[in-house]
C-alpha cells in the first residue's frame, strides 16, 4: 500500500512546487531569460512619446499557474517574443501590485478587496472582469483596444497580436480575419 501512494505523493508534492515558483524571478520586467523585452508601465509610456507603437499588456498574478504557464512556454517562442518586441511596447502588469501608477495624469491605486486585493488600472483595462493572465491592447494614444482573457497557446496569440498591430480590427471582422489568416515563419532559436 505503501509504495502505491508514494508516486502520488512524489506527483503531488512536484506539482505543488511549480504552483510556488519564485514569481518575482518569472515576472521581472527585466527577466534575464525572458525573450520579450518587457517593460514596465513608466518605460512604455516614455518610448511612446518617441516611438508609436502600440501596447501589448501581459496582466497577471504572482498565483496564477496558467500566467506562469504562458510564461514559460508562449512567451518563450522565439517568433512570437520577435513579432511583440518589434510591434509593440511589451507591459508586464501584476494586477495585485501595490505601487501606484500614473497613466495621462490619473493616478492608479491598490484596492484591498477581502485577503488579495487589485490594482484601479487592472480593473479598468479588463473592464472590471479580473481574470488572469489576460493580454490587453492599446493603441499608440493608451486608449483601450481589447482585453483578451486566458491562456493563449503561440499559434492562437499569433493570429490575435496581428490582427491588431497591423489595425485589421478596424476594417476586417475577426472570424474573416482569423479564417484566411496565414501563419508566420516560426524561426529558429
Amino acid at each position: 500500500m505503501n509504495k502505491a501512494i508514494f508516486p502520488i505523493l512524489l506527483l503531488l508534492f512536484a506539482s505543488l512546487a511549480y504552483s510556488f515558483v519564485d514569481a518575482e524571478q518569472i515576472h521581472h520586467p527585466i527577466h534575464k531569460d525572458s525573450k520579450i523585452n518587457w517593460l514596465s508601465w513608466e518605460e512604455a509610456i516614455e518610448l511612446s512619446k518617441k516611438e508609436k507603437k502600440k501596447i501589448f499588456v501581459d496582466v497577471y498574478t504572482d498565483w496564477c499557474g496558467w500566467c506562469k504557464r504562458m510564461d514559460a512556454t508562449t512567451f518563450q517562442e522565439k517568433h512570437i517574443a520577435e513579432y511583440i518586441n518589434e510591434n509593440y511596447h511589451p507591459v508586464k502588469f501584476n494586477a495585485e501590485q501595490k505601487e501606484s501608477i500614473t497613466i495621462n495624469g490619473k493616478e492608479y491605486k491598490y484596492i484591498k478587496d477581502n485577503k488579495r486585493g487589485y490594482h484601479e488600472l487592472a480593473a479598468e483595462i479588463l473592464r472590471g472582469k479580473l481574470s488572469y493572465p489576460t493580454i490587453v491592447f492599446l493603441n499608440e494614444d493608451m486608449k483601450l483596444i481589447q482585453p483578451i482573457p486566458g491562456f493563449q497557446k503561440s499559434e492562437n496569440l499569433e493570429v490575435i497580436m496581428t490582427y491588431f498591430a497591423q489595425d485589421h480590427h478596424k476594417k476586417t471582422p475577426w472570424s474573416a480575419y482569423q479564417k484566411a489568416y496565414v501563419p508566420m515563419k516560426k524561426t529558429q532559436d
